[in-house]
């Protein structure tokens, strides 16, 4: 099998762009939105569904509403019908009148935070009630986690908190079936969520290009001396909020089982990771602080050729197998043959979706038949492990769209249009890589691996096949 060759060359640095408008989602999407959804309801005949929400697991709730219960949990009950009620706490209910997908709402101050008033005579269950789940037969419960293991019936799994199950249960009949229907939101086979129109590429494109961007500049930052927090303060971006932890870390990480960026100082040989995340994308670097290699500790001193080089060619293998059509099992075989799980220890799902989460769910898996789609806004996510060495890593976000779509982005958004077609020559005409039309990329930095942090003006670079 020919084998690309990778070289460590001078190169320029990627592109950023910065003060980039946000894209709102317009009303037409939010009715698409909430389509698929009753569609799916009525694919699965269900009467009703209850979609949980709290701040770290909310995307199900946003999709359709536009906002998250801040500090606390949340329901949406949405009918058959089409009418939706929402559940809230005693913070949150100023918040049910700009609901995108319009709604009723009633008060569930059980949702507030510890010790806030509880003012009310009813049960939680006589509140489900109010939002109309009495006398169902059938009904969802989305939560966020899709369970997918072979030794359990996955739609009887929920995973929302015990008062809330239990009072469901009490609100309904226990001729009611209740089963586990987070599959309709994001399934990577059918989901609604997995899919996005133009509208939705514009919109997360911005928290990609954010993300790609304010870690250039936090990498570009890297020296001797600094510390982790004054290379983090550079990847808050614009105040927006963070769909994961915030990684500057140098040396061993989680000392005093510390999560977050703390007063370490940078030092030479170092190893550092750099993670920043916000909606519609996630850039994550791993890499050593030094020049060149002779600055490498000598047990690692072959880094280059033992992780950051193998790894690289695992991602310019993805980068250029993705298309529309291409199958999950394809995906993860082709990374199988060339960066093999037992020398360098993968785990996770070398790829999976975004949107409003980082981690959204992923089709590609060992036998998976799923082919991808238009719509689809895929992470790359390899991460090598080779005991004894830092790790590689330049996880970015790209999305796949056939020529309707490309046409679409386009016209439609030709600012955005512009970005990404600078990204594809960047990597044609710097990286030498080659990417099928259907890639598009919406993180500046992808395919941009810088091994020695301290050499800011080399990066690897596909050279040629042999």
């Amino acid at each position: 099998m020919p084998q690309t060759t990778i070289t460590l060359a001078a190169i320029k640095q990627p592109e950023i762009y910065l003060n980039v408008p946000s894209v709102v989602l317009n009303d037409q999407t939010i009715e698409e939105r909430r389509h698929k959804i009753l569609q799916g309801m009525a694919q699965q005949k269900l009467d009703s569904l209850v979609v949980y929400a709290d701040k770290e697991h909310a995307g199900n709730f946003e999709y359709l509403t536009g906002f998250i219960p801040r500090f606390e949990e949340g329901l949406l009950v949405l009918h058959k019908s089409g009418e939706a009620v929402l559940v809230l706490g005693n913070e949150n209910l100023k918040l049910a009148q700009f609901s995108r997908t319009p709604a009723n709402v009633v008060h569930a101050p059980w949702f507030s935070l510890p010790n806030q008033p509880m003012d009310t005579e009813l049960s939680l269950s006589d509140v489900l009630k109010q939002a109309g789940l009495d006398g169902q037969q059938r009904v969802g419960i989305a939560g966020w986690k899709l369970f997918t293991g072979n030794n359990d019936n996955n739609t009887s799994l929920f995973d929302i908190p015990t008062f809330i199950f239990q009072a469901l249960q009490a609100a309904l009949t226990c001729e009611c079936e209740l089963l586990n229907a987070t599959s309709l939101f994001i399934s990577p086979r059918n989901g609604a969520r997995i899919i996005n129109n133009a509208n939705e590429i514009a919109h997360y494109e911005y928290g990609a290009n954010l993300a790609s961007s304010a870690a250039l500049t936090a990498l570009n930052a890297v020296e001797l001396g600094k510390t982790e927090k004054s290379i983090a303060a550079l990847l808050a971006a614009e105040g927006q909020a963070n769909n994961v932890v915030t990684i500057a870390a140098t040396g061993d990480r989680f000392e005093n089982a510390n999560l977050y960026p703390s007063d370490k100082q940078i030092q030479k040989g170092d190893k550092f990771s750099l993670t920043v995340s916000y909606k519609g994308g996630l850039t994550s670097r791993a890499a050593y602080v030094v020049s060149q290699a002779d600055e490498l500790h000598a047990e690692v001193s072959d880094y280059l050729d033992v992780v950051a080089i193998p790894y690289y060619r695992a991602v310019i293998a993805w980068l250029e197998n993705m298309h529309v059509g291409v199958k999950g099992h394809e995906v993860y075989e082709l990374i199988e043959r060339v960066l093999p799980k037992s020398e360098y220890h993968w785990h996770l799902n070398p790829g999976h979706l975004v949107a409003d989460e980082e981690w959204l769910c992923s089709p590609v898996y060992p036998a998976s038949d799923i082919a991808l789609s238009s719509g689809m806004l895929l992470q790359i996510d390899i991460i090598p492990s080779r005991k004894g060495y830092a790790g590689a890593s330049i996880e970015d976000t790209i999305a796949l769209a056939d020529e309707p779509l490309r046409q679409q982005l386009a016209t439609l958004y030709p600012a955005l249009w512009q970005r990404i077609s600078a990204r594809r020559k960047y990597l044609d005409e710097v990286l030498n890589i080659q990417l099928h039309e259907d890639v598009l990329p919406l993180s500046n930095t992808v395919g941009y691996l810088r091994p020695y942090l301290l050499n800011k003006g080399q990066a690897l670079v596909k050279s040629q096949v042999v």
